[in-house]
């Protein structure tokens, strides 16, 4: 008899989502109704084209901007009606960002970017430790300038797991590498969800990506258009660039 996997628990649950921008006398409507779950210690993949609504729905999910109307539910609380010193309590302690352009202070090593994470949460993990994890402990020294672009994104992650968070959301993190790095930068963030069991969000445009997932949402025109489990993930090498 073959023992079945214990179902994934929910990390956070969209309801309805609508996200609507006034400007002047023209109203744009970003999201369109959003329903979807996010799994704990799964990888999940959100891709769609430009203005799908991917950064919108990151932005949602992280606490970062609320939505004009619907709910987001994490640890039986609804994020979108929490009040401003809840959301950055929420955004400080549960969530981790890893942007496109890494935004790290070029005046402080990778060591002291990674340390400034941890001043803001209760149970940080060890700056050193997190730049381990990333394979970096032999550039702990080194100021943003002196790294490659692999590696000041590699540096962003560390910053970003330090924090112990819940939740890794990922806004289109390989967007400025090339592909070599873009692997070796995809196969860490797997390595990371795999040991650590972090949940782990990364939106894409590039559909090849959400075969690395384990789960894959596509949106168009601020609508899921689909949503389903991937079987069979692949590692970063052999995605088709």
């Amino acid at each position: 008899m073959v023992e079945k996997k214990p179902k994934p628990t929910i990390e956070i649950k969209l309801v309805n989502v609508h996200k609507t921008y006034y400007m002047g006398e023209v109203d744009v409507k970003v999201l369109r109704g959003i329903d979807l779950e996010i799994h704990a210690q799964e990888l999940t993949v959100i891709q769609g084209d430009s203005g799908a609504g991917k950064t919108t729905l990151l932005n949602m999910i992280g606490g970062i901007d609320r939505p004009t109307s619907g709910e987001i539910w994490f640890e039986g609380k609804d994020i979108a009606q929490l009040s401003d010193g809840e959301l950055t309590l929420y955004r400080r302690k549960s969530v981790g960002f890893v942007f496109q352009f890494y935004n790290l202070v070029s005046t402080l090593t990778a060591l002291e970017n990674v340390e400034v994470s941890t001043e803001i949460v209760d149970d940080p993990m060890d700056p050193g430790e997190a730049l381990k994890h990333v394979d970096l402990a032999d550039r702990m020294g080194h100021f943003p300038a002196q790294l490659s672009g692999g590696q000041q994104q590699r540096v962003a992650i560390a910053r970003a797991l330090a924090k112990n968070p819940n939740l890794m959301l990922c806004d289109e993190p390989t967007g400025a590498l090339d592909t070599e790095t873009s692997v070796n930068v995809l196969n860490l963030l797997t390595d990371l969800n795999r040991k650590l069991g972090t949940a782990i969000v990364l939106i894409t445009h590039n559909p090849q990506i959400a075969k690395i997932a384990n789960r894959v949402i596509h949106l168009g025109d601020g609508k899921v258009e689909k949503a389903y489990v991937n079987e069979k993930p692949i590692k970063a090498e052999d995605i088709s660039w």
